[in-house]
């Protein structure tokens, strides 16, 4: 495996370009220690009783989801607790104004920008195991489809049992021995799948980057594990973000996740595209029941989940009060949805779920959170834009040094985008996405590309076909 020389991987430069903060301000710092010590009091359920487990990436503090999910006679019973951060965020104050200026946790290999100070985001509101925890508990009945008939929200206290991560998790149903609060996940997940696939959610496999250090102090760049248990938990933050989208709909009250619907013709080119690759793709078959029979290993698979990205594209925040916007729906999910299960890393979470607590309880939504509503969508597509861009930089000045000293070397890669003398292209060791020059390059062909040059300080590498 390739990987960087262990003197090399300073971030700073970056964080500074990027103007990231590098702290919390003592005001900042203060609310969130007097807020560990006295968190906004509230009657709560006791649901400590519940065996909580997380599913998280390796390593994870800050835990923003809880879950058990059950098969009963109808269906299935998922309870899923979210981190309760309104309990310790006061409306107006330090803490509050610093967490909309951010936005949303950044993710960096050398640690990350948090959202709140540490003792809130990987202590007091994290659902570390073995603590009870203030928690927004969603309690959601489905039948035996995986549709859900009723939904249930409101405050509590849990404990998490039990820290797993994907692979764990996996390992354990793959030699049938499950944790019983998990053991109902995958049928669950596979029928909540189906249910994506009828409602014509897209859903694009494309290889993922994945920046991990190792035992020298150097960075390896791969390609990120999925697991379908991956895939499985994704579908219960779904279907816990469906049923809120929902409850503010009803409600004419709320902020949603939104995605126009693709134009027609931009379908039609992506048959087009199918057709060219030699991807047959039946007439009758929706975007979404053509894409969800691929195989994501294969090459043609690869090139046309990056041409579908194209088709996804107009994504952002829509808040209303009073009256129901025009777009209320996500073309990649097919349907309504509304972020709500990500507060500790999340700004918008924490403003729709009052909406939705509010709501059920048949309370006035909070003026705060009313108040709230005129700016968060802007707020939340400036740090996703800053976000993307803080990956993008850091997987590009990774991808720098990994290569830095294998210049003229050659490397297999799958081209995922071809015009007349370039393309785009993914080598598969390492996992390096990039521009590359050559005649009668075919998207979905797999090549031999030699590398030129590399650009440490500008985090650009060069490739042409070999």
């Amino acid at each position: 495996m390739i990987r960087t020389h262990s003197a090399g991987g300073d971030f700073g430069p970056l964080r500074a370009e990027f103007s990231l903060p590098e702290s919390f301000g003592p005001d900042v710092l203060a609310e969130a220690e007097a807020a560990v010590l006295d968190p906004l009091a509230e009657p709560r359920e006791d649901a400590t009783g519940l065996p909580f487990v997380t599913i998280d990436p390796p390593g994870s503090k800050d835990l923003d989801q809880a879950m058990v999910v059950e098969k009963t006679a109808h269906g299935f019973r998922v309870h899923y607790a979210i981190a309760d951060l309104a309990a310790f965020v006061p409306p107006g104050g330090a803490l509050d104004r610093e967490s909309r200026l951010r936005g949303q946790t950044l993710y960096l290999p050398d640690g990350n920008v948090p959202l709140h100070p540490p003792v809130l985001s990987e202590g007091a509101a994290s659902l570390l195991p073995g603590e009870v925890r203030p928690a927004v508990l969603w309690t959601i009945e489905t039948d035996e489809a995986g549709e859900p008939t009723s939904t249930r929200v409101r405050r509590a206290l849990v404990r998490s049992t039990e820290q797993f991560d994907y692979e764990t998790v996996q390992a354990a149903l793959d030699a049938g021995n499950p944790h019983p609060s998990v053991a109902a996940l995958p049928e669950l997940g596979r029928r909540r799948r189906e249910l994506a696939v009828r409602r014509g959610a897209v859903e694009l496999q494309l290889p993922e980057q994945e920046i991990s250090g190792d035992p020298d102090g150097g960075w390896v760049l791969a390609r990120r594990p999925r697991t379908v248990v991956d895939a499985w938990n994704a579908e219960i933050s779904l279907l816990t973000g469906m049923a809120a989208a929902r409850i503010m709909i009803d409600a004419r009250v709320g902020v949603l996740r939104t995605l126009p619907d693709p134009e027609p013709e931009a379908v039609d080119w992506l048959r087009r595209s199918a057709d060219a690759l030699g991807i047959a793709w039946a007439p009758e078959a929706t975007v979404s029941e053509f894409l969800s029979a691929l195989d994501p290993g294969q090459p043609a698979s690869m090139a046309l989940y990056a041409d579908t990205t194209r088709l996804l594209r107009g994504a952002g925040y829509t808040a209303f009060d009073g009256e129901l916007p025009a777009l209320t729906t996500h073309a990649g999910i097919g349907g309504a949805y509304a972020h709500v299960t990500a507060p500790i890393r999340r700004l918008v979470d924490r403003f729709a779920t009052e909406i939705c607590l509010a709501v059920s309880a048949g309370r006035e939504v909070p003026a705060w959170v009313r108040e709230a509503l005129a700016d968060v969508p802007e707020r939340m597509s400036a740090s996703d834009t800053l976000a993307a861009k803080v990956e993008r930089a850091c997987i590009d000045q990774v991808e720098a040094w990994v290569l830095a000293e294998h210049v003229g070397r050659e490397f297999s890669a799958v081209v995922l985008r071809a015009d007349e003398n370039k393309a785009e292209i993914l080598v598969e060791d390492p996992t390096v996405m990039a521009k590359c020059a050559g005649e009668k390059l075919t998207a979905g062909e797999r090549i031999a590309v030699r590398l030129t040059a590399v650009d440490v300080e500008q985090r650009k590498v060069s490739f042409e076909r070999a």
